[in-house]
């Protein structure tokens, strides 16, 4: 009796210090595995597939779950099939206008010559590209820059024949000559560029006209709500997964592509086209904002710009986008996730 009442009053002793058992660290009992979905691009975060260094930092399995594209991702999430998504800005907009219950919660990568519009060696310039067909992904941060740029460079959209098409789909439509141009993210594009193709634009290049495109990390509202320790610990790791490719770009990339199952040059390319903002950096209003700061950053104003983009496109009702993205973006778990 002696000895039960001893550890009991231990028990409550480590409950009033702080420190937490194990099954006492979440909201809920800890997950049977978290599982992420992913798009098959060379990203930094897959060196932690590689060496399980998310499932360390968890304590628990982590299951990686392939899709094609963002949207059905993001359609994984809603039905509670993934938990944590790597995806494009625009379907980001989309599904959260939608209502679609997830939180954006850090950029994985701001877009540069990641994603390219790539055109037959026949074809010179943008302009040229009326009275052709061009491939893409419906609704995705490619589609986006193509549209922006027939906006930018004078093009009349009407005289395009724009195919919808997945990056797998699009390079087996370039072999067998179906299609003329491309707006591609990587390493798809280094097979176009192979075979009869060259670089018309990058994704960059249109900043200077006021279109930003970045990749972003988005959580499940009811994983945060549950796990948010998690959630920082993996924002942590992602940021040891850039300090790692960082620190080793071509080692880093030979690996990702092998896990991948991709060719180095085109991997080793793809995430050189990307600009890694630190967890630090992102809590500035340039990026994200640290939460009173939110409503003001790029990112928040981005996404307003995205969402009259695809209301222009007829793609969402102008009712259903919301008047501020701000309440959508949660920097709480990049503030934890820099004091780790």
């Amino acid at each position: 009796m002696i000895n039960r009442l001893l550890l009991l009053m231990a028990l409550v002793a480590i409950a009033a210090s702080g420190f937490l058992l194990p099954s006492q660290a979440y909201a809920v009992d800890p997950p049977k595995e978290v599982r992420f979905a992913f798009l098959n691009g060379p990203r930094p975060w897959i060196l932690g597939k590689i060496d399980g260094s998310f499932d360390k930092a968890f304590g628990v399995p982590v299951k990686w779950v392939r899709f094609p594209s963002g949207p059905p991702a993001l359609a994984a999430l809603a039905a509670g099939e993934v938990d944590i998504v790597r995806v494009g800005s625009v379907p980001v907009t989309s599904a959260l206008s939608r209502g679609i219950p997830f939180k954006v919660i850090a950029l994985s990568g701001v877009i540069d010559t990641s994603e390219r519009l790539v055109a037959r060696n026949s074809i010179k310039t943008i302009k040229d590209l009326e009275g052709h067909s061009v491939a893409t992904v419906t609704g995705s941060t490619a589609h986006y820059a193509l549209l922006a740029a027939f906006k930018v460079y004078g093009v009349d959209a009407k005289k395009v024949k724009l195919v919808s098409l997945n990056p797998t789909d699009q390079v087996a439509a370039w072999k067998r000559g179906d299609i003329d141009a491309s707006y591609i993210w990587g390493p798809f594009w280094h097979d176009l560029e192979k075979e009869d193709g060259h670089i018309l634009l990058s994704s960059g290049q249109l900043n200077k006209d006021g279109y930003y495109l970045f990749n972003a990390y988005v959580v499940s509202d009811k994983f945060a709500k549950d796990y948010p320790d998690l959630v920082a610990k993996f924002l942590a790791t992602f940021q040891e997964k850039v300090n790692e490719y960082q620190a080793d770009p071509e080692g880093s990339a030979a690996k990702i592509a092998k896990e991948l199952e991709q060719d180095v040059e085109g991997a080793k390319q793809t995430l050189a086209g990307l600009a890694y903002p630190s967890l630090t950096d992102q809590l500035k209003v340039e990026w994200l904002g640290d939460g009173p700061t939110t409503k003001d950053s790029n990112i928040a104003k981005s996404f307003g710009d995205q969402a009259a983009f695809l209301v222009e496109l007829g793609e969402l009702r102008a009712a259903d986008a919301p008047k501020s993205f701000a309440p959508f973006i949660d920097s709480s778990y990049l503030k934890k996730a820099s004091a780790k």
